[in-house]
């Protein structure tokens, strides 16, 4: 949303990771499971305690969190946090065709973050990707913002795990105000699809208008 009033950029792509990953030459490393970790480097203790630290309880065997979810990742839950204001919440265990009736509205200018809430089980996930793209609504085709935020490689845990981005700030001016649609989606360096979704926000002169 930082760059939300650069509305002249027109590109039309089929796929948010494709658009930005062409502009890195980042190779994701081989994936492996818990137990080739472990078995890796078995003489170094040092490192040994830092993997068994970093694994936690994971360590022990496969944690599942849900066994009726196949999924690896399980995402649960973005908010858009504003220091001094409650968070703005989306709850993505339901219905996600039913998000976008639920519109966010942020004043002009305001500083935020975003973060997404996500269980990992079964296994270890690596380089987790948030990658959005936000549109005007009512100019469609046309993407007026985009970003990825790299979220890294996560353990499988039984409680709650989060990622919140860095701090953005909502463009300001007449120009700004008005509705957007977001398309998010939350990837891996296997291109995995874990959770893709679409939500809304409005800009507006302040909290209360």
């Amino acid at each position: 949303m930082a760059r939300i009033m650069s509305e002249a950029n027109t590109d039309r792509v089929d796929s948010v990771e494709e658009e930005l990953e062409v502009e890195s030459n980042y190779k994701p490393p081989p994936e492996k499971t818990i137990e080739q970790i472990l078995e890796t480097d078995k003489e170094d203790e040092s490192l040994q305690k830092y993997k068994a630290t970093l694994l936690g309880e994971a360590k022990s065997g496969g944690i599942v969190v849900d066994p009726n979810d196949p999924r690896k990742v399980i995402v649960k839950k973005l908010a858009l946090c504003v220091t001094d204001r409650p968070d703005m919440e989306l709850d993505l265990t339901g219905d996600l065709t039913q998000l976008k009736k639920q519109t966010f509205v942020i004043k002009e200018g305001v500083s935020y973050k975003i973060r997404i809430d996500f269980i990992v089980q079964r296994e270890i996930v690596h380089g987790l990707k948030y990658i959005q793209k936000t549109y005007r609504l009512g100019v469609p085709g046309i993407t007026v913002d985009k970003m990825m935020h790299m979220v890294g490689s996560y353990p499988p845990k039984t409680e709650i795990q989060s990622y919140t981005t860095p701090t953005e700030d909502a463009p300001a001016g007449v120009m700004a105000r008005g509705s957007y649609t977001v398309s998010s989606l939350f990837t891996d360096d296997d291109k995995h699809e874990h959770l893709k979704w679409e939500w809304s926000f409005e800009i507006k002169k302040d909290w209360k208008e």
